[in-house]
């Protein structure tokens, strides 16, 4: 099978128009069963750790030697796209494929559960159970038809603990490719881009208590509507982000109750992703944030209670992953990720990595079923992966360093 139908395949699986494969849902085990057989048609090494995180390995000459990572995650966000996370997979698995001899270390085409994080409200589960990174409380999180994340892991054959340590590896080194998810790379006409920094990440949930009432018998200046409240929060949380240069905050989950027309909200309950480039911009943006969940209840007569459930710090990419991406793609800009991926979890967690993007068209749209990247840009960024990863083998022997700050456009997304 080609990469084109392998994304097509992967398309295909779940429900409804676009990628539709939650974190720990049946999609996504049937997408990682597919991976899985195409892997060992390869004729990799296939396993998975207790956590489902899917690997396939082909064996280095010093099998001995740390491993080198490559891979993505297969989950989707609702109506998403053919290409986020499920390129990174499968082009990783095409590269190794296509390579004329072992490296100088195994590598390992690894496929991350749940990176988007949309069922449970925390992204990057699998990276974070490989690197022994979940928090307390972590598994008891639960989806909106009230399944945990520890049933859900469950129902599937897994589990995973909170804390711990690696539950493979730690590797040598991570590689990630991943679409733009942005437009730098279409204006520069560039087919691929290095990825020399990951912006941080702040995930807060707020709720407003309020009081309910009948709709209409309640006078306007006597409630205290808690859909009010968030109403006003989000008004003051875009003009706090504003303020911070290049920082984002982003309300994209809200519940109210009792969910009524005719009542009153007595609670709203938000998810806030909040990032900045660095972690001084990122501590700002938090602070501006809380402050304002403050003003609006005060203002509108609600309690607010505040809770940061997961902070992933920015990451500069490693100098050798980036000096092993430029060797085999001369010339390929470097740009920032504005988005969270995979690698920037085992960077926190002392992995040295760096990311390849593909270019992305449609204005970079992502997380949307327009999604789109051509066939000649994807088979470059396989070749890019392939002269890369024997390359990254070799030099994650030698010291390692930061990369440089990134030149490029600040726009970037």
């Amino acid at each position: 099978m080609t990469v084109r139908e392998r994304l097509e395949a992967l398309y295909a699986l779940g429900e409804g128009e676009g990628a539709n494969r939650p974190g720990l849902s049946p999609a996504e085990e049937e997408a990682h069963a597919l991976a899985a057989g195409w892997m060992a048609d390869a004729g990799l090494e296939v396993s998975r750790d207790s956590a489902g995180n899917l690997y396939g390995r082909l064996l280095g000459r010093r099998p001995d030697l740390p491993e080198v990572w490559v891979g993505s995650h297969l989950d989707s966000v609702p109506r998403g796209g053919r290409y986020d996370g499920a390129l990174g997979v499968v082009a990783a698995l095409e590269a190794v494929a296509r390579m004329d001899a072992p490296a100088s270390r195994t590598i390992a085409v690894v496929a991350f559960r749940d990176e988007e994080g949309w069922r449970f409200g925390h992204g990057f589960f699998g990276s974070r159970a490989v690197a022994g990174a979940l928090g307390p409380g972590a598994l008891d999180r639960h989806d909106r038809d009230g399944v945990s994340l520890r049933d859900a892991l469950t129902s599937l054959g897994l589990q995973a603990q909170e804390g711990g340590d690696w539950l493979a590896g730690p590797p040598a080194a991570y590689l990630e490719l991943h679409i733009e998810q942005g437009p730098v790379l279409a204006g520069a006409d560039a087919p691929v881009g290095i990825v020399d920094s990951i912006v941080g990440l702040v995930e807060l949930e707020i709720e407003f208590h309020g009081r309910e009432g009948h709709a209409g018998t309640s006078p306007m200046d006597a409630r205290r509507d808690a859909a009010l409240c968030a109403a006003a929060f989000q008004i003051m949380a875009a003009e706090r982000a504003r303020a911070i240069p290049r920082a984002v905050a982003t309300v994209g989950s809200l519940r109210l109750e009792p969910g009524a027309s005719n009542v009153v909200p007595r609670l709203a309950h938000l998810v806030v992703d909040a990032r900045a480039p660095d972690d001084e911009r990122l501590d700002a943006l938090e602070a501006a944030l809380r402050e304002a969940a403050a003003s609006a209840a005060s203002e509108h007569g609600c309690a607010v209670e505040i809770e940061r459930v997961g902070r992933t710090a920015p990451v500069i990419a490693d100098r050798r992953v980036v000096s092993a991406l430029e060797a085999a793609a001369p010339g390929a800009p470097r740009l920032p990720s504005g988005a969270g991926h995979d690698a920037q979890i085992l960077g926190a967690a002392g992995v040295p990595v760096g990311m390849l993007f593909a270019r992305s068209l449609a204005g970079g749209i992502s997380h949307s079923p327009l999604e789109e990247s051509t066939d000649a840009d994807i088979e470059e960024s396989v070749e890019v992966l392939r002269r890369a990863l024997p390359e990254l083998c070799d030099r994650v022997g030698v010291a390692s360093s930061a990369a440089p700050p990134s030149r490029a456009d600040p726009r970037d997304g």
